[in-house]
């Protein structure tokens, strides 16, 4: 079985975490309209085309919505509990579900500013997670 953690992943999904690997937050923008999207998929789903390019984007956005998880029994997320699950929109317009890290889950707020951080998992990826902006 292989170590990596992305072996069996699609292979739009193991460019988007590559490109987070090397510290970019980059979103897939299709050749066939110009729309961005995320999650990284095979065909846009706007306008079906297969052809598509990886734009780096700021990396800085808004809380659209979000929860705070204070219960989870699976050991890779008890030791973070209570963690945020947040819905981020990219100043690109593009929201991307992730979380909010450096700040009491309590203190986050609809509408506030936040900035891209990437983090390493014990399995290896680096996955881009969001905090305060100037935090």
């Amino acid at each position: 079985m292989s170590s990596d953690p992305l072996a069996t992943a699609a292979v739009e999904a193991r460019e988007f975490f590559a490109h987070c690997a090397q510290g970019r937050l980059a979103l897939q923008r299709c050749l066939g309209c110009g729309r961005l999207r995320h999650y990284p998929r095979s065909h846009c789903p706007f306008c079906l085309s297969p052809e598509y390019e990886w734009q780096p984007c700021s990396g800085r956005g808004t809380v659209y919505t979000y929860t705070v998880i204070r219960q989870n029994e699976n050991p890779r997320f008890a030791q973070r509990l209570p963690y945020l699950v947040a819905m981020v929109e990219l100043e690109e317009g593009v929201r991307m579900l992730s979380s909010v890290v450096g700040i009491d889950p309590v203190e986050v707020r609809v509408g506030m500013a936040v900035e891209v951080v990437f983090e390493d998992e014990a399995d290896g990826r680096t996955v881009p997670r969001f905090r305060p902006t100037g935090r």
